[in-house]
């Protein structure tokens, strides 16, 4: 690892010109690095993500010194493309042998291991970069959120949309009240869910190269199946469905515009809760279902006034069908399948403001004033915001000291918390109401214990 200023190093220098009066608990808020030093990370995770981020931060300056995989062909494939660094199997035996060597970690695993990875290494006070979602469920994203604010390291979220100068630049416009007060968001995605799903009878053997037991983590207990690795993402245990892997992306605008974080801050208070209203086709208890339509109904904020956000996920069939389509392309005075390079017209976000209205694609990259004639501030770069040249290097400045990533920990663990609890939602028949403060279902303890699930013995955060 590259050479920096260390604590040991400082407190000597410091003593002798008398100016150690203080030191503050995590060393990585008062040292910086070098200007030619390297952020050393490990990689965990080297799935189809994974195996773009690991090397991805090597390229854009920081030194790679460890991959971790359950899966040893994964891991061998990438190892082979990435010389110098050293492989692991285990993320535990990693940080045992490495700790001392890396400064940052980032995961990229099948979501139901995200958060016991990162809290491992934000209990080791290591920046981390997780990929969306940060957790599989609610009361991990509130756990992680707090430990990298008591840590005080560098974390970033994997939706690379909010480091896009649209982005900002358009998020400083609402911020502004450029088209006035929002009281209406629609967020729509043409993909539809697993739906129900019947957990495999048969069990093959595990194969030689991937070790079952880490894989699934903190997860419940249950024989290997092929299903569970290729599929992991339908399966209600390991992923999170649209609204967790899409609405990362699609709801970072509005939350920020419409001021949403300030529902989290203490003190609690009835005022202070979310309505969640679901509807489903039919209950998926293994998967998610075919089609979910939500509604979060938010409470009045201290500048913002009471406010819906529709979400629809459904194929486009099924979105025609139901009359969402032509509704939102009434909403938006256009057509959504825009077909300009820049955007994924097919799923997106509109917010529907007094004087206009935002049209975005799914990731919130591209963002839209409209109508464009009326709104030519909208093609100016960001004033207030910082410009970035790039949502991976955002975060590797800021581990060197130099900046707050924008889509930290403190932003996307609410916004997770959100999305999750509407996933929870769909598995009842009447509305939920969560408390964002205390970080619970209100008047429903069945479903308040789906925001914690029982982890598996061994594993904890």
């Amino acid at each position: 690892m590259a050479r920096r200023i260390t604590r040991r190093r400082w407190l000597k220098q410091s003593l002798a010109t008398g100016t150690a009066w203080c030191i503050l608990p995590s060393s990585r808020a008062v040292f910086s690095y070098e200007a030619n030093e390297k952020v050393a990370y490990a990689a965990v995770g080297l799935g189809k993500r994974g195996s773009y981020l690991a090397p991805t931060f090597a390229r854009i300056g920081a030194k790679l010194v460890a991959l971790c995989d359950a899966n040893t062909e994964q891991l061998g494939k990438l190892a082979a493309k990435l010389p110098g660094a050293t492989s692991y199997q285990d993320f535990r035996r990693m940080f045992d042998e490495k700790s001392s060597q890396i400064d940052a970690v980032v995961v990229a695993t099948p979501d139901h291991t995200h958060a016991v990875i990162t809290a491992a290494a934000l209990h080791l006070n290591k920046h981390v970069y997780c990929e969306k979602p940060i957790s599989h469920d609610v009361r991990e994203a509130r756990v992680l959120r707090e430990l990298a604010n008591q840590k005080r390291v560098a974390t970033q979220m994997g939706n690379q949309g909010m480091a896009t100068d649209s982005f900002r630049r358009t998020l400083e416009l609402l911020e502004d009240g450029i088209i006035g007060d929002i009281r209406e968001v629609h967020v729509w995605f043409v993909f539809g869910g697993s739906g129900a799903r019947t957990p495999p009878k048969d069990q093959p053997p595990v194969p030689a190269h991937l070790n079952w037991e880490l894989w699934l983590g903190p997860a419940a207990e249950r024989p290997y199946h092929p299903e569970y690795v290729s599929g992991w993402g339908g399966w209600w245990d390991f992923g999170t469905g649209c609204l967790g892997g899409g609405g990362s992306h699609s709801l970072n605008l509005a939350f920020k515009a419409l001021k949403l974080r300030e529902l989290w801050d203490p003190p609690a208070s009835s005022a202070k809760r979310i309505r969640i209203e679901s509807e489903i086709p039919e209950k998926a208890p293994h998967g998610f279902p075919r089609w979910q339509f939500v509604r979060f109904y938010l409470p009045a904020r201290s500048s913002q006034p009471p406010a819906i956000i529709h979400w629809y996920n459904a194929n486009e069939d099924e979105l025609r069908r139901q009359g969402v389509w032509t509704k939102l392309e009434e909403i938006a005075g256009r057509d959504l399948e825009w077909k300009d390079k820049s955007w994924t017209p097919r799923s997106g976000t509109l917010l529907v403001g007094e004087k206009g209205i935002v049209h975005t694609n799914a990731h919130n990259s591209v963002c839209q004033i409209l109508p464009l004639e009326k709104f030519p501030e909208q093609t100016e770069p960001p004033k207030r915001y910082p410009r970035v040249r790039g949502h991976e290097y955002e975060w590797l400045d800021a581990c060197r000291s130099t900046g707050q990533p924008f889509s930290n920990f403190d932003h996307t663990g609410p916004v997770i918390e959100l999305l999750l609890a509407a996933n929870v939602a769909g598995r009842f028949n009447e509305p939920l109401e969560y408390d964002p403060v205390a970080c619970r279902i209100v008047g429903n303890d069945e479903a308040d214990a789906l925001l914690r699930p029982t982890y598996r013995k061994g594993w904890t955060l």
